[in-house]
């Protein structure tokens, strides 16, 4: 058992098919790689205000006229021009009209200092697109529009301003500033979706293969403690009389304890594929060894092998309750197979779910609810125990169905039937774990 409990410790460093499937727990946690993914932050876009050192000089040597006025203008253009910058990276805010309000008067106090002092103040024009660019409910074509139109504006009254800049390098300035904006955000923002799925893929994958072996080692350690209990209450039974037959039931214990360690280690490496002739082979041993008669019965071509591999489990699971729970003294397994399906029946002629459900109170301790512990009260259908339960899943998953209930007044029958083409059967393997 010490593999198993390096697996349930460490089971990503341990096993190399999980990081090759993306098991590793690790991506769960964003590292500081994946931090660093998350784009320029607000703080990145305020050097762009130097841009606006040319109208500040105008200010400061008096050069523009109404001096207080641009003073006034430039200092209500950088708070807004701020505040577009941080309502937009605010997680709270970006979502919402704020952003867009903000940029509204941003665009008002642009085209207010531009047309009124001229000059150098038509390069805040660059200024406006790139916080527009920052605007996440602008995008799109939203924004490719206002780009075009702002652009163009700005370029037609620089030129209309015989001391601009330069029209073509304002409206050429005044959409690039903005759509690479806008551009780069949008990517980083895009990484980080796919961050957060590569996550949340992880964390699936890690789920998946936990509920596969947790599952694996129910089916695997609840078959072999029932047989090792059958095994010792057969040698129990025979020492006082047979000493050769309780000694060859004590070597069936052995070798079924081994087989045992060998299943846990391929359970805990994930390449487990059980083979329905052999589980039909140890059924009748098991059901032989508890004194009920059992009876084989199988037809129809070979199968798959990852159907076989399903139906083991099956078999598996429906004979360790018939042992346990029924208090069968006949148990009838039959397989019958064709091109398309494969039909798996397991009756017994025990107590039924009604009365074995009735003292399933008693034993506190079972690792399997099978044959009447399911609670069902007697009705058909899929039991609810953990093993027959798994097994339903398993076969849904192949395109396959598991149905089990009372089999007439007495008895209780186990049906589980699965398709064998090729295509059916193409994910059974990775549905049976």
């Amino acid at each position: 058992m010490q593999h198993t409990k390096r697996q349930n410790a460490d089971p990503p460093e341990k096993d190399g098919t999980a990081e090759k499937d993306g098991t590793d727990s690790a991506p769960c946690r964003p590292g500081p790689a994946e931090r660093k993914t998350d784009g320029p932050g607000k703080y990145a876009f305020l050097p762009w205000l130097l841009m606006g050192l040319g109208a500040f000089s105008n200010v400061i040597q008096g050069r523009t006229a109404h001096p207080w006025l641009a003073g006034l203008g430039l200092l209500a253009f950088n708070s807004v021009y701020i505040t577009v910058v941080w309502t937009s990276f605010n997680p709270r805010l970006r979502d919402s009209r704020r952003p867009l309000y903000a940029l509204a008067v941003l665009t008002a106090i642009t085209f207010a200092i531009a047309l009124g002092f001229g000059g150098d103040w038509f390069l805040f024009f660059p200024l406006l697109s790139l916080a527009s660019g920052t605007v996440r409910t602008l995008r799109g074509k939203k924004l490719a529009g206002w780009l075009i139109a702002l652009s163009g504006t700005a370029g037609y009254l620089t030129g209309w301003h015989d001391d601009g800049p330069g029209a073509f390098g304002v409206g050429y300035g005044t959409f690039l500033s903005g759509m690479v904006t806008s551009t780069v955000l949008s990517l980083f923002d895009t990484i980080q979706e796919l961050n957060t799925t590569r996550q949340e893929l992880a964390r699936s994958a890690v789920e998946k293969e936990r509920l596969r072996f947790s599952r694996d080692l129910h089916d695997l350690l609840g078959h072999t403690l029932s047989v090792v209990v059958v095994k010792a209450e057969a040698v129990r039974r025979l020492a006082p009389r047979d000493l050769d037959a309780a000694l060859g039931q004590v070597a069936d214990i052995e070798a079924v304890g081994r087989q045992a360690l060998t299943e846990i280690r391929e359970a805990v490496t994930g390449y487990r594929e059980g083979s329905l002739a052999t589980e039909l082979d140890r059924a009748r041993s098991v059901l032989e060894a508890a004194g009920i008669d059992p009876v084989v019965r199988q037809a129809g071509p070979p199968l798959p092998p990852q159907a076989g591999a399903l139906l083991g489990w099956v078999v598996r699971e429906g004979v360790t309750n018939t042992v346990r729970h029924s208090g069968a003294t006949h148990c009838e397994i039959s397989v019958h197979a064709d091109e398309d399906r494969v039909r798996l029946t397991i009756t017994d002629d025990g107590r039924g779910p009604a009365v074995a459900g009735a003292g399933a109170a008693a034993a506190p301790g079972r690792l399997h609810d099978g044959a009447g512990g399911s609670g069902t009260g007697g009705r058909p259908g899929p039991v609810g125990g953990t093993g027959l339960k798994g097994l339903t899943e398993r076969l849904a998953a192949a395109g396959g169905t598991l149905r089990s209930g009372p089999d007439g007044r007495r008895g209780f029958r186990v049906t589980a039937e699965l398709p064998v083409g090729t295509g059916d059967m193409a994910d059974a393997r990775e549905a049976g774990g």
